[in-house]
């Protein structure tokens, strides 16, 4: 690309020979090497924000589909597949093209001179995305190991609802068991199980519980920690807290351990679940197609569990159609059916949403180094 110097010098020869007319035309000849060398700025700068933003909400919204779509499968007893995004590179190019034309002529008053430019440029976009099988035994091991306490514990000094979480993640609290789901079973919870969460959640809403972790070894130790003046509501949920789980009522710091009996009144025993247990639990209450069922393709839909105020309904919705909902977080399509969470149903949007949270405590990747990408750019 010729510099400005070594333009204005070509346009001050060609002025010098052909007069004040064909000056006031050359300039225009130039106007397309002037915006073209507008064009030599970096094109990668000016797609950041816009591509980011798409790439974000597409990545998104594909994982939002994907489990949803493996929540159905497992409630038909199908095989559920995952797909990791690996990289994704977005590789550019810009080719431009500058063509002028001039004719002038010489030593004539009454001649008259042409002048002609053209500009162009093509714009190409082609990125490149790897997806990974979520496969092998360490994925495997990972899907059915239980989640650690920690994790719970961490959500809910996170600001989680403990009832939510615990109705999700937890599969027992001192030998109090929660509601568990087979493949050929449903076995309801206990009914201390549901009197336990409101005076949980009364204790984490007025602040008046905590979580402390104390680095012991490979393993750190666990403790839930009780203020030791609180108000009288708070005071009789403790109490509440503390029968219900054999605890002392005095103390104000229980340890919390994996496994299922605890060793003393001074210690809770937290039986975790896995992250197929909870999916394969969520999964359990999507309302699926009465066809289906009378065709034996997917068992029915278990009852719900009651409690001391009633039926105590499942923590997320989703429901079937044959149309596609128009006003819908997630679709998905199966056997002719449409299976979507409404827009409306908050709790379930927030529900969903900590599934996927948690899905990401499941290690999927190896130690080994990440290959590398390498794309060839032009300008």
């Amino acid at each position: 690309m010729p510099s400005v110097h070594e333009q204005k010098k070509a346009l001050a020869a060609v002025s010098k020979e052909g007069g004040g007319r064909a000056m006031k035309r050359i300039p225009l000849a130039l106007l397309g090497a002037t915006l073209l060398s507008a064009g030599c700025k970096s094109i990668g700068p000016a797609t950041m924000n816009h591509d980011r933003l798409e790439y974000t909400g597409s990545v998104a919204d594909s994982w939002q589909t994907q489990m949803l779509l493996n929540l159905v499968k497992i409630r038909y007893g199908d095989t559920p597949v995952f797909l990791d995004v690996g990289q994704i590179v977005a590789g550019y190019s810009f080719q431009r093209t500058l063509g002028a034309s001039a004719s002038v002529p010489f030593n004539s008053a009454l001649a008259t001179g042409t002048v002609g430019a053209a500009v162009g440029g093509t714009f190409n976009e082609s990125p490149t995305i790897t997806y990974s099988p979520m496969t092998g035994e360490r994925f495997a091991r990972s899907l059915m190991t239980p989640i650690p306490p920690s994790v719970v514990l961490n959500l809910i000094q996170a600001g989680y609802p403990v009832d939510e979480v615990f109705r999700e993640s937890v599969q027992s609290i001192n030998h109090v068991d929660n509601r568990r789901v087979g493949r050929e079973f449903v076995r309801r919870a206990n009914p201390e199980f549901y009197a336990l969460l409101p005076n949980l959640s009364r204790l984490q809403m007025s602040g008046d519980i905590g979580v402390r972790v104390e680095p012991a070894g490979p393993e750190a130790k666990l403790h839930l920690i009780f203020r030791p003046r609180i108000a009288a509501a708070e005071e009789r949920a403790l109490q509440n807290v503390a029968k219900i789980l054999g605890l002392d009522p005095s103390a104000r710091e229980i340890q919390v351990v994996y496994g299922t009996v605890e060793r003393n009144d001074r210690e809770i025993a937290l039986l975790t679940r896995s992250i197929f247990e909870i999916l394969t639990d969520m999964a359990s209450s999507i309302e699926v197609p009465e066809a289906h069922v009378a065709q034996r393709r997917v068992n029915p839909t278990p009852d719900w569990d009651v409690g001391a105020e009633g039926p105590i309904p499942p923590l997320i919705r989703v429901t079937s159609s044959t149309e596609r909902p128009a006003d819908a977080l997630v679709t998905v399509p199966y056997r002719g059916y449409w299976f979507s969470i409404d827009d409306k149903d908050v709790r379930s949007k927030q529900i969903f949403s900590s599934i996927l949270f948690l899905f990401t405590f499941v290690e999927t990747g190896s130690k080994e180094a990440a290959p590398v990408l390498t794309i060839q750019t032009t300008r």
